[in-house]
């Protein structure tokens, strides 16, 4: 059977390194597309043998130079997102504008399959830019592709992540951690690998639906993440739940810094619960449930951050046979 041609934009980040990863063990050829191949290249090369992996350096505007990407391709995924704005790239430029390209060379080019990744929980974030930006590229890309399938993931975490692993950092620092909005909004995480085996489920299922909610096992407020990502550290910190008016003087305060660590639409859109919503199928109602337990999957990557490393386990149990 030929390999059929997989081509990638948003590769290097970790849904892309672990999906990379899948499809070329599953005989997929991947072309992934890159604006620095000198930073990215050496990262996403080992991710495939060779022969099964061709990276291209291009600006994703430069539709003229993707284009012809497309003429030898069978499947088109995109990855790519941000989750704050900068002067060189705006939320309707890579979450509306970007996508509606690449739909409309899927249709000019009769691919058989276009995947998008969107956002859970993007349409009762009204007051969100980010969340509307991403209900835009969803339009775009079903007017353009009705053939289309787009998954909206709650938060995806890993040893990879900028989620779990930003925040173990901050509490290992910080003796006081703010609660916005209490705590109390809830999510589904969704491990990298779980989201990238349902990916590869609609590519080789050729599963065809326009969106699919793309959540994890169990539902967890934003303050149980904190006390469990507190426990895998051994850390104890001051859990203290902000007033509104402080939050939004804090994110003003935040999102001044290169890379922020919050923004104003970012607490915005913390208002909304990130969880399935009932009104689109999820990828369990395809056969594909996420089974990754979240404390479990933390557990295996969260010695870094614990006093001794990787040796903090084992130190402790030596201690602990030592006493007996």
């Amino acid at each position: 059977m030929k390999a059929k041609n997989c081509l990638i934009f948003g590769g290097s980040g970790q849904i892309g390194r672990n999906l990379i990863r899948k499809l070329t063990k599953n005989n997929y050829k991947v072309t992934v597309v890159t604006r620095n191949i000198h930073q990215k290249s050496y990262i996403i090369k080992t991710q495939a043998n060779p022969g099964y992996i061709d990276v291209v350096e291009s600006n994703i505007f430069d539709e003229k130079k993707i284009r012809k990407l497309f003429e030898n391709s069978d499947i088109c995924i995109n990855l790519i997102g941000i989750l704050y704005e900068k002067k060189s790239s705006s939320f309707e430029n890579i979450h509306a504008l970007f996508p509606s390209i690449l739909a409309k060379l899927c249709k000019e080019y009769k691919l058989k399959h276009f995947i998008h990744i969107s956002a859970l929980g993007i349409n009762e974030a009204i007051d969100s830019d980010y969340a509307k930006s991403k209900l835009n590229g969803e339009t775009n890309i079903l007017k353009n592709f009705p053939l289309s399938t787009i998954l909206r993931p709650s938060v995806v975490y890993s040893v990879d992540d900028n989620f779990t692993t930003t925040f173990m950092t901050l509490l290992n620092r910080l003796p006081i951690f703010p609660l916005y909005y209490s705590g109390k909004t809830r999510f589904m995480p969704i491990h990298c690998s779980d989201l990238t085996d349902i990916i590869y489920s609609v590519i080789s299922k050729n599963i065809s639906s326009k969106i699919v909610e793309c959540v994890g096992p169990k539902i967890i407020t934003f303050r149980q993440i904190i006390e469990i990502l507190l426990k895998l550290i051994n850390k104890k910190r001051i859990l203290l739940p902000l007033p509104l008016s402080i939050a939004n003087l804090s994110a003003s305060f935040f999102q001044l810094f290169p890379k922020p660590l919050l923004t104003q639409d970012q607490l915005r859109l913390l208002k909304y619960d990130n969880i399935a919503s009932g009104k689109y199928k999820t990828n369990s109602d395809f056969g594909i449930p996420s089974l990754r337990n979240f404390e479990n999957e933390v557990e295996k990557y969260c010695y870094m951050w614990k006093e001794g490393g990787q040796f903090s386990t084992k130190k402790y149990n030596l201690e602990k046979n030592s006493s007996k």
